[in-house]
């Protein structure tokens, strides 16, 4: 590894222990909170799973983490900082099999369906990955898929400008279907790599965004079978538990192969993502820490769970 990878990794693992701070903390305050030298026993583990629930980590997971301590340690005088290393071992243990990075397959282009609800960070998310993408050299299509809000359409095109990447838009109340048979048609004519579709996501009206979803779908399929290889779901840390019955929600409406998670550092409730990955074991492609282009990376177990519970 250069010197100058080394740096970006450092770097990265800086603000990813910065944007899990609220969660790490809010961890470790509970834990140590708990410590007054004491052995480990039934009643300690019972308040440690309870703190690691509360701390949006899951009732599963608690268990699981819990467990393990258990097994290694009780009856024995512990530590705070040996109770979080254990957790951290776990939490990286249940984690190392979702830490998947998207695969761009040789299939041109290979055609990404991004969906999620408004406001969960859909159209950042395409724009960081173009960026991403961009950077290895790959050629780059985004459509404006969110026909619904002008706003998300105006963010795609800024981000199209910023990265190099043709952008695919109508005008507003457009149909989505249409956006995204003709943007597979550009993508294929230019020979891209890549193609990273945005999707409205009201979910006031589920019925409606599963019709629209699953028209998007149809018409993409029309062109290209196998398309989309991958359907990528967004969600947003600060929300915690809500993001389970969004899982629920989207892989009811359509086969998501994979999630995103964003703005870990705005939220205590980072904690969410093991719970996720034990509950519904789907890759984790990435995970977003900030605003910046480069906050965005793709997903590393053991980085994770060493800065979920402070322990870096």
């Amino acid at each position: 590894m250069t010197d100058n990878q080394n740096g970006e990794k450092r770097g990265w693992l800086q603000r990813l222990r910065s944007g899990l701070s609220r969660s790490s903390s809010k961890i470790g305050e509970s834990i140590t909170g708990l410590f007054t030298k004491r052995k480990l026993d039934k009643a300690l583990l019972d308040e440690l799973e309870e703190a690691l629930i509360t701390a949006d980590l899951g009732p599963a997971t608690a268990a699981k983490l819990t467990e393990a301590l258990s097994k290694e340690r009780f009856g024995k005088d512990i530590t705070p900082e040996e109770t979080r290393g254990i957790f951290a071992t776990e939490v990286a243990r249940i984690l190392g099999p979702v830490a998947q990075p998207l695969k761009v397959s040789p299939a041109k282009p290979h055609v990404v369906l991004v969906v999620g609800v408004n406001g969960s960070g859909k159209t950042t998310t395409i724009g960081k990955l173009a960026q991403h993408y961009r950077g290895q050299g790959l050629k780059v299509v985004l459509a404006a898929g969110d026909t619904f809000r002008a706003a998300a359409v105006e963010q795609l095109k800024i981000w199209g400008e910023r990265t190099g990447a043709a952008v695919v838009a109508r005008e507003q109340g457009a149909d989505a279907a249409g956006l995204a048979f003709d943007a597979l048609a550009q993508a294929k004519a230019e020979g891209a790599d890549l193609l990273l579709i945005d999707t409205a996501g009201r979910l006031q009206n589920k019925a409606n965004l599963m019709a629209e979803l699953a028209k998007v779908i149809k018409v993409l399929k029309k062109l290209e079978p196998t398309a989309p290889h991958d359907t990528l779901l967004v969600l947003d840390a600060t929300t915690g538990q809500n993001a389970h019955s969004q899982v629920e929600i989207f892989k009811e409406i359509c086969a998501v192969t994979g999630l995103v998670v964003t703005k870990l550092d705005g939220s205590a409730k980072g904690g969410v993502l093991v719970a996720l990955a034990e509950k519904f074991g789907l890759p984790v492609v990435a995970i977003g820490v900030g605003e910046s282009a480069d906050d965005l990376r793709p997903f590393e177990a053991d980085a994770f769970a060493k800065s979920l519970m402070g322990l870096v």
